[in-house]
């Protein structure tokens, strides 16, 4: 594996001197394929993860200004994006609930509400870490959620009356549940997987196009709902079955865990209030705040939440909410890959190279657009489990926008369709982090993994290329086909 590794270090800067040495495709004008031989680089370093995919996207940062295809301004104004300061918030005032363990309380209680039966365990999990999902990373969420599960799995594996074999069916069961909820609640929110805000950020740089939380969720949520219900049917009555439908001790143990936690405490009470005075900030912005404040924007709302944490008092000691000591957790490597990801975008459509792709793919138009959007989804979601789903959504975006326009269709369809995707990769214990902390309780195998992950896979594809190709256009109101004066080829340089 090190040797491995060792060739692709030393590959990816070896294919991109052999590529500059020879001459640009017909009608690619030069810097547009200095780019591309610098995406090559880019993207054959974030597949093999020869070194960290954060450190991967600072790539930009030095090739693109030495090639003199886009100047270093320009390259470095990509990592201070505004939805990379949106993110940002979003993190600050993540890492204030997990301090204050608001987010056990909240799944504790979401799980007691749903019911302590076999299935609706599973289901009250599924909930509670799709929930938390929509406004915490989904490997935080999973994290969390995992050794509240194992011990509600041991809980029946110590009872005298679990019938044999039930414990450990129930224990893949649930992980699996925990780790598909975690990816399927992120695509609920534009702050809940890194994919969607890539997208947001993508169409904000290149057509100066708003997309605003409110417009995500009321199109990301939908799909959040029908894919858990889906996932949770498919894992209690075809992955999984259960002879034994009652959990003995289940509720006795999920009152015992809340019990722990003990009485509300004052700073659980104000990052509560702070968190759903965020959320509802966010999903009115649109409609709403901005008849008051014209100038507000999401990113505003993020900052300005995450900084009133740091100003609110915690309790009598004069503690506050959050101090920097804290802020160090954030995962400051998605927000340089974020950046990284707007960098290629840049140099996408400042060399001409985006459409210079668009123009390549004339093939496609035969093609009936169910088929396109499922091709595409089927695609990004298989890819996916094998590479990050930020570095993927960053590497297909600026190369797909142009291939739609060229095609006369708007390009949310493919866009939107390649972000959603990519949050549903269910296989491998590599393909997302929650899966690869359930596969670390030591209840799941890869076959297991594998097993029950590509039906789930097959599954998603389907229901989502539905959803792209006819509830998408109606939700965002827009017509598939020919595409809008905002969405104007930019000029071959």
């Amino acid at each position: 594996m090190k040797l491995n590794k060792s060739i692709f270090l030393v590959l990816g800067p070896l294919l991109f001197v052999i590529l500059q040495q020879l001459d640009p495709p017909a009608e690619m004008p030069e810097s547009a394929y200095d780019i591309l031989c610098a995406t090559l680089w880019i993207a054959l370093w974030w597949v093999t993860e020869v070194v960290p995919i954060a450190v991967t996207a600072l790539l930009p940062i030095i090739l693109f200004p030495l090639m003199g295809a886009v100047d270093i301004s320009t390259t470095t104004a990509s990592y201070g994006h505004k939805y990379v300061f949106l993110y940002l918030g979003g993190f600050i005032l993540a890492i204030a609930i997990e301090k204050w363990q608001l987010h056990k309380r909240i799944a504790l209680h979401i799980i007691q509400l749903i019911g302590t039966n076999v299935k609706n365990i599973i289901l009250g999990f599924m909930v509670a870490t799709a929930f938390l999902s929509m406004w915490i990373s989904n490997t935080a969420t999973s994290v969390m959620m995992l050794p509240i599960g194992m011990s509600i799995v041991s809980q029946l594996k110590d009872n005298p009356n679990t019938i044999e074999d039930e414990n450990r069916i129930f224990g893949k069961a649930l992980m699996l549940g925990i780790a598909y909820s975690a990816s399927i609640g992120g695509m609920a929110t534009l702050i809940g997987t890194p994919p969607n805000l890539v997208f947001a950020g993508y169409i904000q740089e290149v057509y100066n196009i708003d997309i605003s939380f409110f417009q995500w969720f009321k199109f990301g949520f939908p799909i959040s709902i029908v894919l858990l219900a889906i996932s949770w049917l498919y894992l209690t009555n075809v992955a999984y079955t259960f002879k034994q439908k009652e959990f003995p001790g289940g509720k006795a143990e999920i009152n015992r865990l809340l019990k722990d936690l003990g009485p509300m405490q004052k700073e659980e009470k104000v990052v509560l209030a702070v968190f759903i005075g965020t959320a509802f900030c966010w999903i009115t912005r649109s409609f709403l705040l901005e008849a008051w404040l014209p100038g507000i924007d999401d990113t505003i709302i993020a900052i300005a939440a995450g900084i009133l944490l740091f100003m609110l008092n915690a309790g009598e000691k004069g503690e506050r909410i959050l101090d920097w000591k804290e802020a160090t957790n954030i995962p400051w490597g998605i927000i340089l890959l974020f950046g990284g990801g707007m960098a290629l975008a840049a140099g996408f459509e400042e060399t001409g190279l985006a459409r210079w792709f668009g123009l390549q793919m004339t093939l496609l138009e035969a093609l009936p657009l169910l088929l396109l959007v499922l091709l595409v989804i089927f695609s990004v979601n298989f890819i996916t489990e094998l590479t990050s789903n930020l570095a993927t959504t960053a590497m297909l975006l600026p190369i797909l926008a142009p291939i739609a326009l060229e095609l006369d269709l708007n390009p949310y369809m493919l866009l939107v369709a390649t972000t959603v995707a990519a949050s549903c990769a269910f296989m491998l214990p590599v393909a997302t982090p929650p899966n690869a902390v359930v596969f670390g309780s030591g209840y799941l195998k890869i076959p297991d993994m594998v097993k029950a992950g590509f039906w789930m896979n097959l599954v998603s594809i389907v229901f989502l290329t539905l959803v792209v190709y006819f509830l998408l256009p109606f939700v965002w109101d827009f017509e598939p086909f020919g595409f809008t004066s905002k969405f104007e080829l930019p000029p071959a340089n």
